[in-house]
């Protein structure tokens, strides 16, 4: 690309050298590179801290995360008005009972979670009328809130488990969080994979000692129950077995969820993968050079092949590309083609 020190363009057979010339001239096509000598905000001498700095955030994903004590709240409150209000009519619900109020929590707990056995139905026009606002407050519950504390707290376990996989190694931090980072989704599959064999053994073991059901039945009943498919021939009858159902059936529920979930994000991020694997191993041609020259300038530089080679796996679109130029012509108030401190202070003035 270079001779004697001066740059030539890649693609000199197939541009003009006017119409390049002229293009170069064009201040709303000019190359974008990054400054070295611009000041960094964080370097600020301290007598000057605060005037003329741009004020910095926080990373958004950090803030994302739900609030336990939010989540704890609203189901408190879900769980809460539900048992009041069906205790109360409790006398218009027919079924199987037990404890009215556990009753009341029990039902709220098959209504939200979808699994409807049928051991406890509504009986009047009013009941009938609560199940339906209780079953899609319930689900939107469940996949706004419970379902995001759930991915958080699976997260959280990728760590431990990844420092569990490599104990015999002498493996850091540093390596910990890169391979967290890298496999993701698989760790993730295999913390809820795990967690969904202990609780089908945990509810199998329960309906099978308290509820008296055999193995098989009781096995039956925990798959029926943790797919929402709920026939009602097996269910929680006992008061402890409805205690324990209280918990149990909406972990168990949520779980299968988010297992499906990250097996479905699983799938998605090897497709992705294998084409960018394709995309990387794909020998480069002329269309290709005359494609990746975003700025049409006669010159793919490092910039204008990584954009073109990440637009070719999906990653970003046109659109994105064409929205964050104009950005960048916003930013840039001294038309230089770089961005600097005084640059962004001027535009957000």
């Amino acid at each position: 690309m270079a001779s004697n020190g001066v740059e030539k363009p890649l693609l000199s057979g197939m541009v003009d050298p006017s119409v390049q010339t002229k293009k170069k001239n064009s201040l709303k096509r000019r190359r974008y590179r990054r400054c070295k000598s611009t000041p960094l905000a964080e370097f600020v001498p301290p007598e000057t801290k605060g005037i003329g700095q741009i004020p910095r955030t926080e990373p958004i994903p950090g803030k994302l995360h739900p609030s336990f004590k939010q989540v704890a709240i609203f189901l408190a409150v879900y769980l809460g008005v539900g048992a009041l209000t069906f205790l109360l009519v409790r006398n218009q619900v027919e079924g199987k009972k037990t404890d009215g109020f556990l009753d009341a929590v029990y039902f709220c707990i098959v209504t939200m979670t979808t699994v409807g056995y049928g051991d406890l139905v509504p009986d009047s026009t009013l009941t009938k009328l609560l199940a339906c606002a209780f079953v899609f407050t319930g689900m939107a519950l469940i996949g706004l809130t419970l379902s995001k504390a759930a991915d958080y707290l699976v997260e959280k376990q990728e760590t431990l488990l990844v420092k569990a996989l490599h104990m015999s190694h002498n493996v850091g931090t540093t390596e910990i969080l890169k391979e967290v980072e890298t496999n993701k989704v698989r760790y993730k599959c295999l913390i809820v994979f795990i967690l969904l064999l202990v609780l089908i053994i945990i509810g199998t073991i329960f309906l099978a000692t308290v509820e008296k059901l055999d193995l098989v039945d009781a096995f039956y009943c925990v798959c029926a129950t943790i797919t929402t498919l709920g026939y009602g021939d097996k269910s929680f009858s006992t008061e402890v077995g409805r205690a324990f159902a209280v918990i149990w059936i909406l972990t168990s529920t949520i779980t299968l969820a988010q297992f499906f979930l990250y097996i479905a994000e699983l799938n998605t991020e090897r497709r992705q993968r294998a084409l960018a694997n394709w995309v990387r191993t794909r020998k480069m041609t002329s269309a290709d050079l005359e494609a990746a020259d975003i700025d049409d300038d006669g010159v793919v530089d490092a910039s204008d092949f990584i954009i073109y080679k990440l637009k070719e796996m999906g990653k970003i679109s046109q659109d994105d590309i064409s929205l964050l130029l104009e950005e960048f012509e916003d930013l840039d108030v001294d038309q230089s083609g770089t961005l600097s401190v005084s640059d962004i202070t001027l535009a957000q003035s």
